[in-house]
């Protein structure tokens, strides 16, 4: 009986450290004076714009779409891993460097296309705000420049890019609110995936068949993108994507 109850304490204490950690996220990035000021400014804004939705603030789960020649970024939330997701909100994207197709090389000035997560939180950004992504992932080491494949790809403030993704300092403060709600709530995986363009734009599928004539070395892997972008607009859920020994996204 003794090591029932010890076992329950044990888990309990566990619980409440773990509560802590998660709380103490928010709270150190609420230390640093440009997060501070975000939450001040932005927080009760978002709160209602939630509520007018339907939706439950803040939320636990984000999810993020990046769209290069459609210049936007939707972000998707949940509040329980069973749900499917709802869509928040679509920011403008300020500016694009470089063309259609993924990320190969440092200095190609491209932004990287593929399925990510966010690996950093910089509150301290020269860009104001900024959230990492992990180029490259692992389709990207295998298919880039192996010595130099580049790296430090943002979605940033500052409406500046030479391949991240730019948004204004007032959306990127609310874009950071959110994704720092979400990881305080333990959401460790941000998901972020950037397509050339939102396949269902006929306009932007015109665009992207253009550019395939002249030059098609990405057409099957835009192929396997618009899988998964299919199978969220249908599902509203994630797919699951996978990577072979050659660096081919398998979903």
């Amino acid at each position: 009986m003794k090591q029932v109850v010890l076992a329950v304490l044990m888990l309990v204490g566990m619980g409440k450290v773990q509560a802590q950690q998660q709380q103490s996220f928010l709270d150190n990035q609420k230390m640093f004076p440009k997060v501070g000021a975000a939450y001040r400014d932005k927080e009760e804004q978002l709160r209602e714009e939630f509520k007018k939705k339907g939706l439950d603030y803040p939320a636990k789960y984000i999810f993020m779409r990046s769209f290069k020649l459609d210049s936007e970024l939707e972000i998707w939330v949940k509040n329980k891993a069973s749900d499917t997701f709802r869509l928040f909100k679509s920011y403008r994207v300020c500016t694009l460097s470089g063309k259609m197709g993924p990320k190969r090389k440092e200095g190609d000035r491209q932004v990287p296309e593929g399925f990510y997560y966010i690996n950093d939180f910089n509150p301290n950004s020269s860009y104001h705000l900024s959230l990492g992504i992990n180029y490259p992932n692992f389709a990207d080491k295998i298919l880039s420049d192996p010595k130099k494949p580049g790296g430090e790809i943002y979605i940033h403030g500052s409406c500046l890019t030479i391949g991240c993704i730019p948004l204004t300092d007032d959306f990127i403060e609310e874009v950071y609110i959110l994704a720092v709600n979400a990881k305080n709530a333990g959401q460790d995986f941000i998901p972020v995936h950037v397509f050339p363009v939102k396949f269902g734009n006929v306009r932007s599928m015109d665009y992207l068949g253009n550019f395939a004539l002249k030059d098609n070395s990405s057409e099957k892997f835009w192929v396997d993108l618009k899988y998964a972008y299919d199978y969220f607009e249908t599902h509203h859920k994630l797919p699951v994507v996978l990577v072979d020994e050659k660096g081919k996204y398998i979903l």
